[in-house]
């Protein structure tokens, strides 16, 4: 699970850098906005999921009976 956690939060990170790199360009304003925004929730879903706990808490909104 570690490593899809992992791999969400390089993605976020790319999709960041890929926003802010693309910024002066006009034409694909709304694109870097979008993938600048997917790229901060990508990486704050993450971190949250890296804590510890964060399979009950998970366990808990989804209701999985295991």
């Amino acid at each position: 699970m570690g490593f899809w956690y992992m791999l969400m939060f390089v993605t976020g990170i790319l999709l960041i850098v890929i926003g802010l790199t693309r910024k002066d360009v006009s034409r694909f304003v709304k694109i870097v906005i979008l993938l600048f925004i997917i790229g901060i929730v990508f990486v704050i879903f993450s971190l949250i999921l890296f804590l510890p706990g964060s399979s009950y808490l998970l366990d808990e909104l989804l209701r999985v009976k295991s």
